[in-house]
Parts: structure tokens; C-alpha cells; sequence
């Protein structure tokens, strides 16, 4: 799709936005009948849509912009997250070469960490399935720490895929250059997810909180690492208790 129609496309969608916001002011505050909040609607989809998928890096923050007010305002639908995937991965799965097989041409950090904000902000299942997809593809830290984040704040973790993915992630940064910042947010998706789901049984995450704690990392962060080790104590030592309870309950 050749950039004079996306600019087209956008033209007659600002133009259709505009008209909706001067009949909404002509109204004097009436409430918007269900055919134009529907179009209003349509029409906000389409300029997020067209303006993501657009060459220009600043067009794609602008389509953040108008996903973070629509985040804000309750109006997720299937299209924001389907919008959310293609930039969170746009340079990493969905590339765009010059000439088909030459310099990389859409590889933007500082999107895809946006989008994987956003993506946290939804707290969908589907979305916590692009945000592990992010984990496993992306090789920046600032994009790592913004999806892992993300996960936390969503802390679903079946069969311990959350968990498993973020403990790789950190692994793999602590054999060739540790991340202090990445370490930390680890840390605190563990702790967010424990709470949630009433601890952590995967033992990949307790062997990488104790690496934490006793690798090359600032003292801050190996502090932080063993309080999340006492925290995970915690709730094992709970759920012993609550074992033992219901079982002397059956004698």
C-alpha cells in the first residue's frame, strides 16, 4: 500500500473525526446516539490502523497516542490489540527491507516498548501471548523490561509460561552483559505474580532470583533479589500451612 494513500486515507479520516467533534459540539452536550458513537468509533480505528502501518516513526507514536486515550477511555476492541501486536513486533517479526533484502528500515525501540506498555494496560490473555512473544524475539533491553513489566501487571501464568520466559530472558542477559534495570523488573513480575497466583512453583525463576542476588549486579538490585526470595517463602510456608490444616481436618 503506497504512501500517497495512507496519506489520503488519513486526510479523509481527520476530515470525518473533525466533522463528528463539531456535530458532538453542536449537540451542546447531548449524548451521541449509538450510530454515531459506533461511526466515531470506526472512524478512530481506522486513523490508529493506517497511521501504525505507516513509514514514518513519528506517525506510528502518534497512533500510541490515540491508543493510550482510547485505553484511557474504554474503548478496546479487537482492532487496538491487533494494532498493539503489529507494533510491538514491527522490526522483529514484521520487517520491511530496502529493495526486499537490504537495510532494515522499520526497526523502532522506542515503539515496541511503547506498545508493550499499552499492551500491559489491556491485561488480556491474548495480550499477555504477544507480550511472551516480545520476550522470546526482541534483543533490547529497553523493549524487555517494558514487556516484562507488562506481564506483570497482567500476571497470568499458566504452566508457568510467564515465568519460564522472563527467567530466560534475564539468563540470557546475565551470561553476556548483566542488566540491571531488566533484573529489577523481573524481580517485580515475580513478586506480582506470586501474589496473584499465591506464590511461584517454576524453579527456573528461583534459580534466577538467587543468580540475581548473588551475580554482578548493583547492591540495590541483589538486595531486592532476596527479599523477593523471603516474599516466595512466605507464600510456600502458607500453602504448607493450608495443606496441613485441611489435613488434619480430614482425620
Amino acid at each position: 500500500m503506497g504512501a500517497q494513500y495512507r496519506f489520503g486515507v488519513l486526510l479523509i479520516a481527520s476530515f470525518l473525526v473533525s466533522t463528528a467533534l463539531f456535530a458532538q459540539t453542536a449537540n451542546k452536550g447531548n449524548e451521541l446516539s449509538v450510530e454515531e458513537s459506533y461511526l466515531q468509533e470506526s472512524v478512530e480505528q481506522m486513523v490508529i490502523r493506517e497511521q501504525a502501518r505507516a513509514d514514518s516513526r513519528d506517525m506510528k507514536l502518534v497512533a500510541l497516542e490515540y491508543i493510550g486515550d482510547a485505553i484511557k477511555g474504554g474503548r478496546v476492541n479487537p482492532e487496538i490489540q491487533k494494532t498493539l501486536e503489529f507494533l510491538a513486533l514491527e522490526g522483529i517479526v514484521y520487517q520491511a527491507r530496502e529493495g526486499g533484502v537490504g537495510r532494515l528500515v522499520n526497526n523502532y525501540p522506542d515503539v515496541r516498548a511503547k506498545a508493550a506498555q499499552y499492551l500491559g494496560e489491556l491485561g488480556t490473555k491474548e495480550a499477555k501471548d504477544i507480550l511472551v512473544k516480545v520476550v522470546l524475539s526482541d534483543p533490547e533491553p529497553m523493549v524487555l523490561t517494558e514487556a516484562i513489566k507488562s506481564l506483570g501487571k497482567i500476571a497470568i501464568n499458566d504452566n508457568d509460561e510467564v515465568t519460564t520466559a522472563v527467567s530466560w530472558i534475564v539468563t540470557r542477559f546475565d551470561i553476556l552483559n548483566p542488566d540491571n534495570i531488566l533484573a529489577l523488573s523481573a524481580l517485580e513480575t515475580y513478586e506480582k505474580i506470586a501474589e496473584k497466583n499465591g506464590g511461584i512453583k517454576d524453579p527456573s525463576a528461583i534459580r534466577t532470583i538467587i543468580r540475581i542476588a548473588e551475580g554482578n549486579y548493583i547492591r540495590p538490585v541483589q538486595t531486592r533479589a532476596r527479599e523477593t526470595l523471603n516474599t516466595l517463602r512466605k507464600y510456600t510456608a502458607q500453602q504448607n500451612n493450608k495443606a496441613s490444616g485441611q489435613t488434619s481436618g480430614q482425620k
